[in-house]
């Protein structure tokens, strides 16, 4: 097939685009090499040759008729990333992430495209479901501002009975903490919505924690891991929120890469909206801590800050049951294997830390306490 890849210059898209051309698919990006996630605005080394990229802005039609042209799939990955930033450049991210989603939908009716993947997010379960002390599912388990001010940060039900997680599925309602988690799960419903419409076979993957190589470094709202490698090579110790108790679920990108494949050559995810994870939890703190012992930084401690982020969760990771049946998915990539190649290939970067930067602008506007 020949494979639109939108965002196809990024992180993950990168990836993609390797894994597509590997298994012998012709690809094509449509990116707008954003200064935030590429600040040279040129075509980033790790690209492949054979990906014919198009330099234009997924919410221009003229640009996504371009690159539509003769395409047989499309995987919509474009958008703005970061919880924290969504909660302050709200119209940047409802422009970029919403209005570009419909400008590829439009573009899309009336194509010749045999199908469309969208990128969806973990973020759009809020926090992850929980079990009470019988077993039963609390689906809408949510913290009070008033709670986490005095540092209490565990969930709890209704009678102050701890709750504990459990593997997240797809089932579990949606609970929206954060205008990104708005945007994602709005996209992957327009996208499942106007596939059916039209006759598109469409399937969106929700993907949990990504890391791995060619994460942008200097994006202070990229992943988790990326963040705390770039304080680390700046000498500064990682800035782990709350207590670093809470849990998330890692994924290496080229598992993530391998899964999208997966999902555009077959036809059993028509419709469905699928985990996309490791099936593993790790706390943040833990993540920390390993992240420093690997790039042996001697002495330093992860530095708990003891404070909150508006649209931060406290547990999410994800059941994969759903992606094995319909993908015959799982991860490869132990995270044992995936954090040493991470590292190496973190060797030698100096990365401008924005970290700080992205911190006041939090805390000035009230999202920080």
């Amino acid at each position: 097939m020949r494979i639109v890849i939108t965002g196809g210059a990024g992180f993950i898209g990168s990836h993609v685009a390797d894994e597509l051309l590997r298994h012998g698919h012709a690809v094509r990006a449509l990116d707008n090499l954003d200064e935030q996630v590429h600040p040279q605005r040129e075509r980033p080394d790790y690209l492949d040759p054979a990906v014919e990229l198009q330099i234009g802005d997924v919410r221009n039609p003229d640009s996504v008729a371009r690159a539509l042209a003769g395409a047989d799939a499309v995987i919509h990955l474009a958008a703005k990333v970061g919880v924290g930033q969504s909660m302050y450049e709200v119209r940047t991210y409802a422009d970029v992430n919403d209005l570009g989603t419909a400008t590829v939908l439009q573009a899309l009716i009336g194509a010749d495209v045999r199908r469309l993947l969208v990128a969806s997010s973990m973020s759009i379960y809020g926090e992850g479901l929980m079990l009470d002390r019988q077993d039963r599912r609390i689906e809408t388990a949510e913290r009070s501002v008033e709670q986490l001010r005095c540092g209490r940060w565990d969930l709890r039900d209704a009678d102050g009975d701890p709750l504990r997680p459990a593997p997240t599925p797809e089932d579990k309602r949606p609970a929206l903490a954060s205008l990104y988690a708005l945007g994602k799960f709005a996209q992957e419903r327009m996208c499942l919505i106007t596939g059916r419409a039209y006759g598109i076979p469409t399937t969106a993957l929700r993907f949990f924690n990504v890391y791995g190589p060619r994460q942008a470094l200097a994006n202070p709202y990229t992943g988790v891991l990326a963040i705390f490698a770039t304080r680390l090579l700046n000498g500064q110790p990682p800035m782990v929120f709350e207590d670093g108790r809470q849990r998330r679920d890692f994924i290496h990108v080229r598992d993530v890469a391998r899964a999208c494949r997966l999902a555009v050559e077959s036809t059993a995810a028509d419709g469905a909206a699928i985990n996309i994870a490791s099936g593993a939890s790790i706390s943040v703190g833990e993540i920390a801590e390993r992240l420093i012992s690997a790039m042996g930084v001697a002495g330093m401690r992860p530095h708990i800050t003891g404070q909150f982020r508006t649209g931060d969760i406290r547990h999410c990771f994800a059941d994969t049951a759903l992606a094995r049946t319909l993908l015959r998915f799982r991860a490869a990539i132990p995270f044992d294997d995936g954090l040493p190649e991470l590292v190496d290939w973190l060797s030698g970067r100096r990365p401008d830390d924005r970290s700080g930067v992205a911190l006041h602008e939090l805390t000035q506007r009230g999202l920080v306490a």
